[in-house]
């Protein structure tokens, strides 16, 4: 079994995964934009390129960093809120023609629970991609980018919202008013268990399959994240009463749970 890897974007959560799959005997060889975190990372024992992936060209060594690897984790969300936004599918497009003329044979896709869109009631990964947001269809786009080439396999994992270490949606929505959806179920995962399913497609080789990434417990938002204000000391988010009969979306890791695994970090503080 090659025990090299590529991590493509160590962020918050390629670098602790980077950090866990040298723990677990691979040699990581990963990508920043940022210089100042190469030092970081290779002191971390990562073996770090420097690269910046733009909706026009790959700016770096992209063929030195696919040259070590024949596995791929592709974490690289797309930047779409603000005014700096991107071509996220331009930008995919240009990696999966380099990855073309690697010897790239496995690839992990990050994407998003975006994609089901506004559905209603339970989805699975068998459920209909419905896409509302600019984020989501992007998403899904490059998703098809890298399962429609045959010449490797591809996984993709949809994330639900995540939370960490510093991490919490509630700093966020702490204080806000008149906020619709609080009935709604919340699909979230705590940052070890990404990194938990990551590591266990890795492990069992579930290769060319779709995983959703969500903790199954769902509380009402409402409810949710006015106890985790008040763990915090923060002023709790207000929701709206709304007479609405919509259930909202209630995301299932169906595939993951039905392979016999379980998640391991609650949700709840």
């Amino acid at each position: 079994m090659n025990k090299s890897i590529g991590v493509l974007g160590c962020g918050w959560l390629g670098m602790p995964l980077a950090k866990i799959l040298i723990e677990d005997g691979y040699t990581v060889y990963g990508t920043t934009t940022s210089s100042k975190k190469m030092d970081i990372l290779e002191n971390e024992g990562v073996k770090t390129f420097l690269i910046r992936l733009t909706e026009n060209n790959i700016e770096g060594d992209i063929q030195g960093f696919l040259s070590h690897i024949e596995t791929l984790i592709i974490n690289v969300p797309p930047k779409l809120r603000g005014k700096n936004t991107e071509n996220f599918v331009k930008k995919m497009g240009f990696l999966h023609a380099e990855i073309k003329k690697s010897k790239i044979s496995k690839v992990i896709f990050v994407s998003s629970t975006a994609v089901y869109g506004d559905a209603e009631g339970e989805v699975s990964e068998e459920s209909p991609t419905e896409p509302v947001t600019e984020s989501g269809k992007q998403l899904i786009e490059c998703e098809k980018i890298f399962q429609n080439d045959k010449s490797f396999k591809t996984t993709i994992i949809r994330f639900g919202g995540l939370i960490g270490p510093d991490r919490h949606p509630v700093t966020m929505l702490s204080g806000r008013e008149n906020l619709s959806g609080g009935n709604h179920p919340i699909n979230l995962i705590h940052l070890h268990d990404c990194i938990h399913i990551i590591i266990t497609i890795l492990e069992e080789g579930y290769w060319g399959e779709i995983f959703n990434g969500v903790y199954p417990h769902h509380p009402k938002k409402q409810v949710y994240y006015f106890e985790e204000a008040q763990k915090r000391g923060l002023p709790a988010p207000h929701y709206k009463t709304e007479s609405s009969q919509n259930k909202g979306k209630l995301v299932l890791s169906k595939n993951f749970l039905e392979k016999g695994h379980t998640f391991n970090t609650s949700i709840v503080s």
